[in-house]
């Protein structure tokens, strides 16, 4: 990655000083604390991109303004991989100013990412690193050693900000050159393709373990009561969670706002729960 100087002074080229201050932004950094029902982690996501945008689109207000609207739509990952992401966006924002790939490819790699990424940076962080940090906090903390939260916070945060910093210029590498290179022999429709079907399976898994309601419906007397959810249980594990999320999937193709939903939701809970229909 060259800098300022090797750009022949161009005031308006992405340094690597530039890369690492997104990656440790307000945005960046603050992905949950402006967390959404309608677009989750996509507001946080547009003000980690914002300086950037503005240096692409420094003589072209409506293309930035574009961009940093394509930036704050849907987007959800394990935070410590946002940067990674928004390195990829922002070689990916060079190359739409410039006319030389279309603006929705963008989101749509983005989307790709999300599922697989969230795969691995959930497993890596939150069921394995931030329990073994706790775990050797906790072990500190039961002898009295006053240094335990801070081991605990410092076994969490390196690799984490580490890979934030690595994550956001190697992202920015991937996109100037390797995603240019993948997409001409073909090998990005194929990963497009891989990871699509992984984060299917992602979704797929995260329909049934945060989906929490049951059928409270029973039929029959006596010994021979049988629930509704058991049937469906045995034809189908999760059937409930499947139907309900295609319902949602349905309606939010018919241009139902996510907050009509969101309060739909909650309206019907609390129904079916009085009349004995859901638990």
């Amino acid at each position: 990655m060259t800098s300022k100087l090797e750009m022949g002074q161009n005031p308006y080229a992405i340094t690597k000083s530039d890369l690492i201050r997104m990656s440790l932004n307000v945005g960046s950094l603050g992905v949950e604390y402006s967390w959404t029902y309608a677009n989750q982690m996509g507001l946080a996501f547009g003000v980690m991109m914002d300086k950037i945008l503005k240096k692409i689109y420094h003589d072209d207000p409506e293309g930035y303004a574009a961009a940093l609207e394509r930036h704050t739509s849907f987007f959800n990952i394990t935070v410590q991989f946002a940067p990674f992401v928004g390195g990829i966006a922002a070689s990916m924002e060079e190359k739409i100013a410039r006319g030389e790939i279309p603006a929705a490819s963008v989101n749509e790699v983005k989307a790709a990412l999300m599922g697989p990424l969230s795969g691995i940076g959930d497993s890596i962080f939150l069921t394995t690193l931030r329990v073994l940090a706790a775990g050797i906090g906790v072990s500190m903390a039961q002898m009295g050693n006053p240094l335990a939260p801070l081991v605990f916070l410092l076994i969490y945060n390196i690799p984490a900000f580490a890979l934030r910093i690595w994550g956001v210029q190697k992202g920015y590498e991937l996109g100037v050159g390797m995603l240019e290179a993948a997409q001409q022999n073909g090998i990005m429709d194929k990963v497009m393709t891989i990871a699509g079907i992984v984060g299917i399976m992602v979704l797929g898994s995260m329909t049934v373990d945060m989906f929490w309601a049951e059928i409270a419906v029973q039929f029959g007397s006596g010994d021979e009561v049988t629930a509704l959810q058991d049937v469906l249980d045995s034809i189908l594990p999760g059937m409930f969670a499947l139907i309900c999320m295609g319902l949602y999937y349905w309606l939010l193709g018919k241009k139902v706002s996510p907050t009509i939903l969101i309060l739909g939701t909650m309206l019907v809970g609390v129904i079916g729960v009085y009349f004995g229909v859901l638990a």
